[in-house]
């Protein structure tokens, strides 16, 4: 496995590639916006969390990469349910968030034994 960083940028980047099949029309942009926006969050809070200046900002930082990642499988789920079309492709990505908000769970539960 590879650093989680080079993971989370990944993850942005292959939800990118999805939304860049998606159709540009009014029905599907709100979700694509969302999805881009927060999944390319989750990446940015995580190196952002790596800078925390404590062991709680540390903690507060990596809940804003779950509350991201968790969003991005929601608008996962939203277009799997709309956009059938790119359906493995989206549940592929759904599993990759997954194993993100786990991942970062467990750290936040190590960060609060070590405080």
């Amino acid at each position: 496995m590879y650093d989680l960083k080079e993971r989370t940028k990944k993850f942005a980047i292959d939800v990118w590639s999805l939304c860049s099949h998606i159709p540009k029309n009014r029905e599907f942009d709100a979700y694509v916006r969302q999805l881009i926006r927060c999944s390319s969050s989750v990446g940015a809070n995580y190196r952002a969390a790596r800078r925390a200046k404590s062991n709680a900002d540390f903690i507060n930082k990596l809940k804003i990469v779950e509350e991201e990642a968790d969003e991005s499988m929601y608008f996962l789920e939203l277009l799997e349910i709309v956009y059938p079309k790119e359906k493995s492709k989206i549940k592929e990505l759904h599993a990759e968030a997954n194993e993100l908000v786990a991942i970062i769970v467990s750290s936040i539960n190590r960060a609060r034994k070590n405080n």
